[in-house]
């Protein structure tokens, strides 16, 4: 599973936005979408709240992908 980093500019992002900055998902509405059927973990769980708000620290699991979110310096 391929790993990205993302960077956190404020205090969380919202699940499908988060999807669609680092690529996984080409719009928000697909990232809701993936979100919606189950496609998509967030620390190992499988996450169902389309704006789930996600944090530095958290990781992010869909389509082989992963995207670890930290804090930006």
């Amino acid at each position: 599973m391929d790993t990205l980093e993302f960077k956190l500019r404020g205090e969380h992002v919202a699940l499908c936005d988060l999807l669609k900055l680092t690529g996984i998902a080409d719009s928000g509405g697909q990232g809701k979408l993936m979100i919606a059927n189950g496609e998509v973990s967030v620390d190992g769980h499988t996450e169902s709240r389309k704006t789930a708000k996600i944090r530095a620290g958290q990781i992010v699991a869909s389509q082989g992908q992963a995207v670890r979110v930290v804090a930006e310096t």
